[in-house]
């Protein structure tokens, strides 16, 4: 039987099951972890709950022994008949390749989120509370606590005026990360290749076993259509948005241009 390319309904349902599966699996490793241990969040010191974090953990384990060790497909791929191919379009994806995707589709998000979050906390913060954070994640170490403590340090070695430009640098780029997944979903819709920027990043795709062939035609063409019009709410989005940064920096100079103006 040839293996044809995945289209996007099969791609969006496996991604789905697969969720639906990892949130059952974090919500009974959560309840484990609350009835057996209590307050995890106390008695470890950890900022996010220890539920959450083993519930992680343990669906990191799934990811190693499903996709990693064995290559074997996930619940959402066997569920709409899809395996994961490499850029050949002929071979199952190597394990290098596998291990790429699994750090890009769970470490790398978390990190840069975490990273934006903490400088942005750093470069509003004021001196005084600033020290007190210090003080208080030096009492217990954890991967959040670190990097806080280094981005504390970074943003010690600057000057006012590079703090007051850095800040809004980092704002743009939070919304930058945002709209680069909205865009990579619209392009999803039109292309309809890599449902997930890791996939992409990766260059692991994927072929079905079997599918709806009467209906691939008008499958493609509404999911263009949708494509096409999230592309346009996300131009308007973009326009609105740099239309506001425009409307604040100009109020901005001009408060300060009054302000510099003598006093009669």
């Amino acid at each position: 039987m040839p293996l044809l390319p995945a289209q996007q309904p099969q791609l969006i349902r496996s991604s789905q099951k697969d969720e639906f599966y990892q949130n059952c699996l974090r919500n009974q490793a959560n309840e484990a972890v609350q009835s057996l241990a209590g307050k995890i969040q106390e008695v470890a010191g950890v900022e996010e709950g220890g539920g959450a974090a083993v519930g992680s953990g343990v669906l990191w384990v799934n990811n190693l022994v499903c996709t990693l060790e064995q290559g074997y497909q996930t619940l959402g791929e066997e569920y709409v008949s899809i395996i994961q191919v490499d850029p050949s379009k002929r071979r199952v994806p190597s394990r290098t390749r596998r291990v790429v995707l699994i750090l890009l589709h769970t470490f790398v998000p978390y990190l840069l989120d975490k990273a934006l979050i903490c400088l942005e906390n750093e470069l509003q913060a004021e001196g005084l509370e600033s020290r007190a954070g210090w003080s208080e994640a030096t009492r217990s170490w954890n991967p959040v606590s670190y990097l806080r403590a280094q981005m504390r340090r970074a943003v010690r070695l600057l000057t006012e005026e590079q703090k007051k430009a850095l800040l809004p640098a980092v704002l743009v780029l939070q919304q930058g990360v945002t709209l680069l997944h909205r865009f990579h979903v619209a392009f999803f819709y039109i292309n309809g290749a890599f449902y997930h920027l890791a996939k992409r990043a990766a260059g692991i795709s994927y072929l079905r076993v079997q599918g709806e062939a009467g209906e691939s035609l008008m499958i493609r063409t509404s999911y263009k259509v949708l494509g096409v019009v999230s592309l346009l709410q996300l131009a308007l989005t973009l326009t609105l948005q740099l239309n506001n940064f425009r409307q604040r920096r100009r109020a901005r100079e001009e408060w300060k241009l009054h302000r510099n103006l003598p006093s009669r």
